[in-house]
């Protein structure tokens, strides 16, 4: 099965960060999981929580969903909140569900059933802090070009 949104889609010009009374939100879509550097750039521009709507495939979302967004929000100790379609798809398209938040340490706290639905955690900023104070991953961060 081949599926190119690349074919099919233009990409975005701009990363997209918004201030909001509850904190920093970064936003992307789907396909960005596969590019962390923009993940890293949401996160310096003061992201902590990275919001990921999506209509990831079957195909895929079985073996690469959880995985990308748990290595996203753990290189960058950010929350992901992914809801994503599940069902049918126009074009005979299977979207995968399994809507997810994952904390700052990549651990899932709250997951859809496999169907329609919602679901709802809290966001603990106090702890997003303690991550990055136990593990300081992103001060540590050396620039290659200074290399």
């Amino acid at each position: 099965m081949t599926y190119r949104e690349s074919d099919r889609y233009k990409r975005g010009s701009s990363v997209v960060n918004l201030n909001t009374k509850i904190g920093n939100l970064g936003f992307t879509i789907c396909y960005d999981l596969r590019f962390p550097e923009l993940y890293r750039e949401l996160t310096f521009r003061g992201a902590r929580l990275i919001i990921v709507p999506a209509a990831f495939t079957m195909f895929t979302g079985k073996d690469h969903w959880e995985a990308l967004l748990r290595a996203r929000a753990i290189e960058n100790q950010v929350y992901i909140a992914a809801p994503n379609q599940i069902g049918e798809h126009p074009d005979n398209k299977m979207c995968y569900g399994n809507s997810m938040i994952i904390d700052p340490w990549g651990k899932v706290i709250a997951r859809a059933s496999d169907k329609t639905g919602t679901i709802v955690t809290d966001i603990d900023w106090d702890y997003l802090d303690e991550v990055r104070s136990k593990l300081p991953s992103l001060k540590n961060r050396v620039d290659l070009k200074d290399m």
